[in-house]
């Protein structure tokens, strides 16, 4: 388990000091996917840092499996490295090594003997699909291919926690889809805890089970993905998670009802049930479903004009009689909302 316990860190420049984090406190199972979610400037990136100590706070406490990092020896401290791998942006790959070398150097500097580094680095390069390239050199490889054997080296050590620092956003889409899947499954395989950093919804929303969104070196707002992606309840978090909706609403000059379909009601035909009983003239500005934890979760953003008053009255008591989510996104108009 990950503790992190009122964290705070600041930096100096040269306008003076910048708080990147400010008293955060997020405790990560083991075991879990956690993402944390943010725009830039956010303190997501020194977070992740802060908790194998490449960034030292100034204050709190980073606990693992009991230990406070702050308080153990620079000895001890390279040890329990040893249990944290780390994934960067960038890959961070040595050009002069080859592909098999690269993913042996944790070992070296572990003091493993070499052809047991050898046999365990060649079994990683079989898990991450990368058997075939183990003596090519990282400028003869792509992008994708970079990042797996990145993750080949954060595994090497047989850690039991991995860290994702935008691992994913120098890469194409469907070579995203594939990192995030080996994620997925070495995480589910190999019991490993991923904790991922990125500034994409789509990211959490398809492979983390909790989310911690950061706003302004704080935790705006944590919770199950599920949770989130419906309901977002901070202004932030809905700016990550509703961009199409809000964009919608700047076109809105009526009542907006946003519906959730929260995995057991999306496939029954609420809408047209709706609008039957109802009687409400309604027109869809905004509609989207995906797949969250094996289930489908869809949101739809629903209009009615100004002066259909009494049919969303009787909308409200039908969908909260059918227990489906909904919030009344706006009731006024674009002229209106400026006055």
């Amino acid at each position: 388990m990950i503790e992190l316990k009122n964290i705070s860190k600041t930096f100096t420049s040269k306008s003076g000091p910048i708080t990147a984090l400010e008293n955060i406190s997020i405790t990560i199972e083991d075991g879990e996917i956690f993402g944390i979610i943010g725009l830039s400037g956010a303190g997501k990136s020194t977070l992740v840092r802060c908790i194998n100590l490449l960034e030292r706070p100034d204050s709190g406490e980073v606990v693992i499996d009991g230990v406070n990092l702050m308080e153990v020896s620079k000895k001890e401290l390279l040890t329990i490295r040893q249990n944290i791998g780390m994934i960067f942006q960038g890959f961070n790959l040595l050009e002069q090594r080859n592909v098999l070398k690269n993913v042996t150097f944790p070992l070296e500097v572990a003091g493993w003997e070499k052809e047991k580094a050898k046999a365990r680095a060649l079994e990683l390069l079989e898990i991450v699909g990368l058997s075939d390239r183990a003596l090519s050199y990282p400028s003869q490889l792509s992008g994708g291919q970079k990042q797996r054997v990145a993750i080949a080296r954060a595994l090497a050590t047989n850690p039991k926690y991995i860290l994702c620092d935008e691992a994913t956003s120098a890469l194409d889409p469907n070579t995203t889809s594939s990192i995030l899947e080996l994620l997925r499954h070495i995480n589910k395989t190999m019991g490993v805890t991923v904790i991922i950093i990125t500034h994409e919804m789509d990211v959490i929303e398809r492979i983390c089970h909790r989310v911690a969104v950061l706003d302004k070196s704080h935790v705006a707002e944590m919770g199950y993905v599920t949770d989130v992606f419906t309901d977002p309840q901070s202004d932030i978090a809905r700016e990550l998670v509703l961009p199409k909706i809000l964009s919608a609403l700047d076109q809105t000059t009526g009542y907006a009802l946003r519906l959730v379909f929260n995995g057991e009601s999306s496939d029954k035909p609420i809408v047209s049930s709706l609008v039957t009983e109802c009687s409400a003239p309604v027109s869809i500005l905004f509609a989207d479903i995906k797949e969250l934890d094996g289930k489908n979760y869809g949101q739809m953003l629903i209009v009615l004009p100004r002066d259909a008053t009494e049919a969303l009255e009787k909308m409200c008591d039908w969908l909260t009689r059918n227990h489906v989510k909904f919030s009344m996104e706006t009731t006024l108009t674009r002229e209106e909302d400026k006055a």
